[in-house]
């Protein structure tokens, strides 16, 4: 059962892991808050104006401007990387980004980078993620339950990319504490076992006691939609639960689990 669970884990088919690369999904479907088309420069530029655009765009979205501050202390090399990217395409295809855009694909680039950190950071840093994930997730719930499922499960669309741009403060937040994280994990270097059966079983009494059933729980912890699925607003409101749930375990285990999910975060 163990084995399977891990597996399962690995097959990001867990909403602690989707969650976590939801947002940054949207780094693939380029697009100006609005989903209006992209600004085109009237003139060609050097990779030197192109960066100083770039850093203009980022400036200008005071939420944003301070992860990338953070970044530029805490990953120069990561930070560096990015923003010449970004200069290089702003001066290849003249076409200027959204400063959501910048955000999105910055910290995804971190996360394949770096991401690992996380898993050995201290307690407190590896909750704030789920955390700061669960504000955000209460939020597309509000707004939209489809969006809200569509998002526990790793998919973005146009919508959901609009929703993030309206919420520039909860997305900034949550991709600060994934960096924190980050951070975090590489000064302390804390090692820890993989979850065990004991922390799963933890974890399914846990749910079963804020009342979910067993095709909610098989839904959240195996990916096992039942047939016919589960509506949008039960799903979405399992999926709330579950990151309630998780930080309410005893530290040993919401660790192990939290540092398995935000290690295979880092490689999806």
């Amino acid at each position: 059962m163990l084995i399977e669970r891990v597996l399962a884990l690995a097959a990001a088919a867990v909403v602690a892991i989707c969650l976590g690369v939801g947002l940054m999904m949207m780094a693939f479907v380029p697009v100006k808050p609005g989903g209006g088309s992209l600004a085109a420069l009237s003139a060609p530029v050097d990779k030197g104006t192109a960066r100083q655009t770039v850093e203009a765009a980022i400036a200008q979205t005071p939420e944003y401007a301070r992860y990338f501050a953070r970044m530029r202390e805490t990953f120069t090399q990561d930070y560096e990387a990015a923003l010449n990217e970004f200069a290089a395409r702003l001066a290849e295809t003249r076409l200027e980004q959204s400063a959501d855009y910048y955000l999105s694909e910055a910290v995804r680039r971190l996360r394949q980078s770096r991401g690992a950190l996380a898993a050995k950071a201290e307690p407190d840093a590896m909750s704030r993620v789920f955390a700061r994930q669960l504000d955000v997730l209460q939020a597309v719930a509000r707004e939209d339950k489809k969006m809200c499922v569509a998002f526990l499960y790793g998919a973005t669309n146009l919508d959901f990319q609009r929703f993030a741009a309206a919420q520039r403060p909860l997305v900034a937040d949550m991709a600060t504490a994934s960096l924190e994280a980050m951070v975090s994990g590489q000064t302390k270097n804390i090692a820890r076992a993989q979850p065990n059966e004991a922390d799963f079983k933890a974890l399914e009494s846990a749910l079963q006691a804020r009342g979910l059933d067993k095709a909610e729980i098989d839904a959240l912890l195996d990916g096992k939609m039942p047939d016919p699925p589960l509506d949008d607003a039960k799903m979405c409101a399992a999926g709330q639960t579950y990151l309630e749930v998780l930080r309410t375990l005893p530290e040993a285990s919401r660790t192990r689990i939290y540092g398995l999910a935000l290690e295979l975060m880092a490689r999806s």
